[in-house]
């Protein structure tokens, strides 16, 4: 008799309350899964709590109540470099790379905890931001905006992640440039990583994910493939506008 065992998701968040002011919770049972290799959108309004819930997921706001797993196992509250250590990957919207280092320094301190993969990790990085690995000696402080954002996903690439977190990696681009975010945002997740992103830019968002997640007050309103909220009336009159026919 053949049965087919359960996946683990890589990661999976339930009923999650949390928050960084006493008795002000941000987030309000909040329930996210992603499944291996799956490139995850999180959309919403502002102050919808998108940034805090990858923020909670890393270990940077109090939890209140609920949980959050990676692999199976319990993460709930682990501090940052503990979770860097189990395979988790974070990428802030600002203050991203030491400008003051080169690019090559900058991706040597996203692997301080275990050096030994360094040329490996180095081939992987450089597959995907070919450009960058032209550049290693340039100071990262020299760079653009859109640059700096790809040394930052390539730092978090370096410790081999099984799941990266970039918190709105087109913001403040160029719209040439946040276009090239999002290509290499979906070249990352082609490459296995699975992926959580949240982004302002909801529209490009659900057209490179596999599935969305809509934030509104704290709370997850919405659930469904990209395709799916694309063309949801419901999540177009709330959180795209309205679409020209």
């Amino acid at each position: 008799m053949s049965h087919t065992a359960t996946k683990t998701a890589v990661v999976k968040v339930t009923d999650l309350t949390a928050g960084y002011l006493p008795g002000v919770n941000i987030l309000n049972s909040t329930n996210l899964v992603a499944e291996q290799g799956e490139l995850i959108g999180i959309i919403g309004p502002n102050g919808a709590g998108k940034s805090t819930l990858l923020k909670s997921i890393f270990g940077q706001v109090k939890i209140r109540g609920g949980s959050i797993e990676l692999n199976g196992e319990d993460i709930t509250g682990l501090k940052a470099n503990k979770l860097v250590a189990r395979g988790v990957g974070f990428v802030p919207q600002n203050n991203n790379v030491f400008p003051s280092l080169t690019i090559e320094e900058n991706l040597q301190m996203g692997l301080y905890q275990n050096p030994k993969i360094y040329a490996e990790r180095l081939e992987f990085v450089t597959g995907i931001f070919a450009e960058l690995g032209q550049r290693l000696k340039q100071r990262a402080g020299s760079l653009s905006g859109g640059e700096r954002q790809m040394v930052a996903m390539s730092r978090a690439l370096m410790m081999d992640p099984h799941v990266l977190l970039l918190d709105e990696p087109s913001a403040g681009l160029s719209p040439a440039r946040q276009d090239e975010a999002f290509l290499r945002v979906s070249e990352i997740n082609k490459a296995g990583v699975t992926t959580i992103m949240v982004e302002q830019n909801a529209r490009r968002c659900l057209q490179i994910c596999d599935r969305g997640y809509v934030l509104d007050q704290g709370r997850d309103a919405y659930e469904g493939t990209g395709r799916e909220l694309l063309n949801d009336p419901k999540v177009i009159g709330l959180y795209l506008g309205t679409l020209g026919t």
